[in-house]
C-alpha cells in the first residue's frame, strides 16, 4: 500500500497539532483509491484533455463531459455507499485532482454537483433526501448553491435576501450573484434570512426550483477563467416556496452552510493541486523541446531550479490537502476542521497561481499566446484564489483558530 507524505512534513504537523491539543490524522491511499486515481488519470488523458482548450475558448457548457462523468458514476464519490459512493473525501479529492490536471471545467462539474448534494445530505429531512439525492447521484438532476450577493461574498451573515413566512411556506425576495451552474440547474439552494433578525442564526437554505413564479436566472458572466461552467445572477421576486422546501429546522441554515463549505474546501484545494501539476506537465514538456544558446532549455540551472521549486511546493500542497480530506473522512468537524481546510484551500490555490505564473515564464513569449494551453492554467488559477471564500478570508479563519485557542489557555 502506498504511503503518503514525508517525515519532515509529518513532524511539522505533529508539532502544530500537539501545540493545539490534538494529534494529526494519518492517511494512506487504499487499493480502491489507487484504482480510482488510475482510472480517472487514464480517462482524463484519453477523453478529457483533447476537449479542454475548446471548452475554455467557446465558454459553452460541456454537456459531453457531464455525460462522461455520469457514465463513470462519479457523481457520488464522496458520499456514503447507500448512494453509490465511496464515503471518502480523499477519494473525491483524488478524482478532482486528476481531472483538474488537464481540464479545470471538467473537475468543476463534479464540485457543482457535490455541494448541493452534501448540503441536502447534511441538513435535509428524509423526504427531501428521497426527492433530490437519487437524481443528483444519477446525474439526472442538476443543482446549484447560492449565498453570494452584491454586498456580501465571503460574509455570508451579511446577506439581505429575505424569506417572509406566509400560509403554506415562504415568499422569498432578493438577488444573488455568481451562482455557478444555475443556468443549467433544476434547483438552487438559496440562502435567505427569515424574519427581521439580522443574526447568522436567522439564515436558512431554501430549495428554489426552476420554473417557480418570480424566480429568474440572469445572463451568464463572461469570465476570465472557469469559463465552461456558467455563473449567473439570480433574481427572486416574491417567489413562493413551500415549507417542505426549507432545508433543516428554521434558524439552522447558517450552520449547514458553514459545514458544507468547510467540508468542501479540500475539494477546491484539490483543484489547485491538479492545476499546478498540469502546469508543471506542460512546462516540463515545453522546455525539453526548446533549445537556446546551443543547448536544451531544460539544461539551464536557473530553469531547472524553477521547475524543482514548482514541484516541491505542489507536493507540499498535496500533502496538506490530503490531510484535510482525511480529517473529513475521520468525522472531524467544527473549528479543528475549519482551520486545516482553510490552510489547505489557501496554500494549494496560492501555489497554483505561483506555479502557473512560473510556467508561463518558462514558455516565454509562447506563454501569452492562445496557441498554447498554459495561459488557460494561469487564468483558471486566479479564479481559485477567489472562489469559495477568498484566500484573505482563509487566513482570517486560520488566525482566529490560533488566537482563539491561545485565549482559552
Amino acid at each position: 500500500m502506498k504511503r503518503i507524505g514525508c517525515s519532515l512534513y509529518r513532524t511539522l504537523f505533529a508539532l502544530f497539532a500537539l501545540s493545539h491539543g490534538s494529534l494529526p490524522v494519518s492517511y494512506e491511499l487504499t487499493p480502491d483509491q489507487l484504482e480510482i486515481q488510475a482510472l480517472v488519470r487514464r480517462v482524463a488523458r484519453e477523453r478529457v484533455a483533447q476537449r479542454a482548450d475548446e471548452i475554455d475558448r467557446t465558454a459553452d457548457y460541456p454537456q459531453d463531459m457531464f455525460d462522461l462523468l455520469r457514465e463513470l458514476g462519479l457523481f457520488t464519490v464522496p458520499f456514503p455507499p447507500d448512494y453509490g459512493g465511496t464515503g471518502s473525501m480523499l477519494s473525491a479529492c483524488i478524482a478532482v485532482e486528476e481531472f483538474g490536471r488537464v481540464c479545470y471545467n471538467t473537475a468543476y462539474l463534479l464540485l457543482v454537483q457535490w455541494l448541493p448534494f452534501s448540503a441536502i445530505l447534511a441538513g435535509g429531512n428524509d423526504e427531501q433526501k428521497q426527492r433530490y439525492l437519487p437524481g443528483l447521484a444519477a446525474g439526472e438532476v442538476r443543482g446549484a448553491f447560492s449565498t453570494t450577493e452584491p454586498q456580501s461574498g465571503s460574509d455570508v451573515s451579511g446577506i439581505r435576501t429575505r424569506a417572509r413566512r406566509v400560509d403554506g411556506g415562504y415568499k422569498i425576495s432578493g438577488s444573488k450573484i455568481w451562482c455557478t451552474n444555475s443556468a443549467v440547474a433544476d434547483f438552487v439552494l438559496v440562502a435567505a434570512k427569515t424574519g427581521e433578525d439580522d443574526s447568522p442564526g436567522s439564515i436558512n437554505l431554501f430549495i428554489v426550483e426552476r420554473g417557480m413564479k418570480g424566480f429568474t436566472v440572469g445572463r451568464k458572466e463572461d469570465k476570465m477563467g472557469a469559463r465552461g461552467v456558467p455563473s449567473s445572477p439570480l433574481f427572486l421576486d416574491d417567489v413562493m416556496v413551500p415549507e417542505a422546501n426549507r432545508l433543516g429546522p428554521e434558524g439552522r441554515g447558517f450552520k449547514i452552510v458553514m459545514e458544507a463549505f468547510n467540508k468542501s474546501r479540500p475539494l477546491i484545494a484539490a483543484r489547485g493541486i491538479g492545476l499546478a501539476q498540469g502546469a508543471i506537465d506542460h512546462a516540463s514538456a515545453f522546455i525539453q523541446d526548446r533549445r537556446a544558446f546551443g543547448q536544451q532549455v531544460s539544461d539551464f540551472q536557473g530553469v531547472r531550479w524553477m521547475l524543482a521549486d514548482m514541484a516541491i511546493q505542489t507536493e507540499a500542497a498535496r500533502q496538506l490537502v490530503y490531510r484535510a480530506a482525511s480529517m473529513v473522512d475521520a468525522g472531524i468537524t467544527g473549528g479543528e476542521l475549519a482551520a486545516v481546510a482553510a490552510m489547505a484551500k489557501c496554500f494549494a490555490t496560492d501555489n497554483a497561481m505561483r506555479v502557473a505564473t512560473d510556467a508561463v515564464q518558462l514558455f516565454g513569449a509562447a506563454g501569452i499566446s492562445n496557441e498554447y494551453p498554459i495561459n488557460r492554467y494561469f487564468r483558471d488559477a486566479k479564479v481559485l484564489q477567489i472562489i469559495e471564500g477568498t484566500n484573505q478570508i482563509q487566513r482570517n479563519i486560520v488566525a482566529n483558530a490560533i488566537l482563539g485557542r491561545q485565549a482559552k489557555r
